[in-house]
């Protein structure tokens, strides 16, 4: 069973039974690791885990339809309120905001705006050199897709907002090599950037949603983009970009058209009306360290613009466009947090980290510790299961080990987003699903995107936490 294969039969909905050995092989290893008595009630806690992740994993069915059964048996297994626990919470509906605004983005021409101010940005006649070209517009293109983190949350709808605008820039080079770069390039920044905005990155959400839920420490819009927005927002994204430069800038300085298409098209009303609800959203998110409200309602603000009539820009019939089957899947996310939470899961495992962790290390230390931890999982299950799972336990380890909560949290945001495989993530699927890249040149720019996170910006982040906590 090759990788190549195995990545495709996902897409195409076939499965290999094979690949349900990762996530059972890695639960019976955890069942070995965590030697405490088990209660019956944990013990089905971490059944149902382990069938959510190995459905997860494998996806015979889609990640949506997992999510509801796994809903449907928590709610038999234990309660109807643990069950829909996740359906409470204002990260999911921030989500599903954040996907009624990635339709309104869309449908109001702001996405196609963004295209041409790209070719626009185009140096003099647009004759340049095909490398130049590439240079400018991987350069513009990187910058908006950083931009889209800040106004669009959630990053699946930032990469099918963005897909289609790349695709359709790509085709100014004959050079393929061109192509995915200009496509690859904007799409891993506004991807793996999002670790550095508390809207950017749904782990971020789920994150944060767990610990104050947890822990009752409640961590700010502002607060998460000072600490991380340096250098996991911005110093990120230019490192994506000179990757994506460097690794795919053309051969031949001719492989270029010079027709800019529409680049001179008047930009529609309805697309600067969207960017300036959007603006109104991200000055609430800018500001909760003021009113104190959840980002939420910054998202819910912007829908409203968004949607009422001769105000807004779209109509209902966007709501009957947009897809919510993830709420699906974030619902099942959060009902095996709470529940892990509930069956004493949590501080077992909180418990075995502790023996593990050598007395008395230096936070810089510490953080590399759950870093490794955290990305260790990502090898075994989807992403934002790793959050919902390991955060809980997260949480209680530095509650124990007296480490403060805020760089831990953050510390595990950045190792949730940086992954090398499909499989791993959601969104990586998303890409392929394009159908502009095959999977060793996602594997092969994922990888070195999360190497230079892993090694390079990581070292730089903890080393900041270190010196202010």
């Amino acid at each position: 069973m090759t990788t190549d294969s195995t990545f495709a039969d996902v897409l195409r909905g076939e499965f290999d039974p094979a690949w349900l050995s990762l996530p059972v092989g890695a639960a019976a290893a955890a069942g070995v690791f965590l030697y405490a008595p088990v209660t019956a009630e944990m013990a089905t806690m971490l059944a149902i885990t382990v069938f959510a992740i190995s459905l997860w994993v494998g996806s015979p069915v889609a990640p949506w339809l997992t999510g509801l059964v796994v809903v449907g048996l928590v709610g038999v297994g234990f309660s109807t309120d643990l069950a829909l626990t996740g359906f409470q919470s204002a990260a999911t509906w921030l989500v599903v905001l954040g996907i009624l605004l990635g339709e309104a983005t869309r449908q109001s021409g702001l996405a196609g705006a963004v295209e041409r101010a790209a070719l626009r940005a185009l140096p003099g006649d647009g004759t340049s050199d095909a490398t130049t070209t590439y240079r400018n517009l991987l350069l513009v293109l990187c910058a908006a897709a950083l931009g889209f983190v800040v106004l669009v949350p959630s990053s699946l709808v930032r990469v099918l907002i963005l897909g289609p605008i790349l695709i359709s820039v790509g085709k100014r080079f004959t050079e393929r090599r061109a192509r995915v770069g200009l496509f690859l390039g904007p799409l891993f920044v506004t991807y793996y950037a999002g670790t550095g905005i508390l809207t950017g990155s749904l782990a971020n959400i789920i994150i944060t949603g767990l610990v104050e839920a947890n822990a009752g420490v409640s961590i700010g819009w502002v607060e998460w983009a000072v600490w991380l927005g340096p250098v996991m927002a911005v110093g990120r994204g230019a490192v994506i970009t000179a990757i994506a430069y460097f690794l795919y800038r053309p051969q031949d300085a001719a492989a270029i058209d010079t027709d800019a298409g529409d680049a001179a098209e008047e930009t529609p009303a309805s697309a600067r009306r969207m960017m300036a609800f959007l603006l109104v959203g991200v000055a609430i998110w800018a500001t909760d360290s003021v009113h104190g409200l959840h980002p939420l309602y910054g998202a819910l603000v912007v829908a409203v613009l968004a949607f009422t009539p001769r105000v807004g820009v779209v109509g209902a019939g966007a709501v009957e466009e947009a897809n919510f089957s993830i709420v699906f899947f974030l619902g099942a996310i959060f009902a095996i947090a709470a529940g892990l939470q509930q069956t004493g899961f949590s501080d077992v495992a909180a418990e075995t980290l502790l023996a593990s962790f050598p007395q008395d290390a230096s936070l810089a230390v510490a953080l590399g510790f759950l870093a490794v931890a955290s990305l260790a999982l990502t090898f075994l299950m989807e992403g934002l299961a790793v959050a919902s799972v390991l955060t809980p336990v997260l949480v209680a380890f530095a509650e124990g080990a007296g480490l403060p909560l805020v760089p831990v949290a953050m510390t595990e945001a950045v190792a949730l987003n940086a992954y090398f495989f499909p499989y791993q993530s959601a969104v990586l699927v998303a890409i392929l699903g394009l159908d502009v890249v095959d999977t060793m040149e996602l594997v092969k720019m994922a990888t070195l995107c999360s190497l230079a996170t892993l090694l390079v910006l990581l070292p730089i982040q903890i080393g900041i936490f270190a010196l202010a906590f």
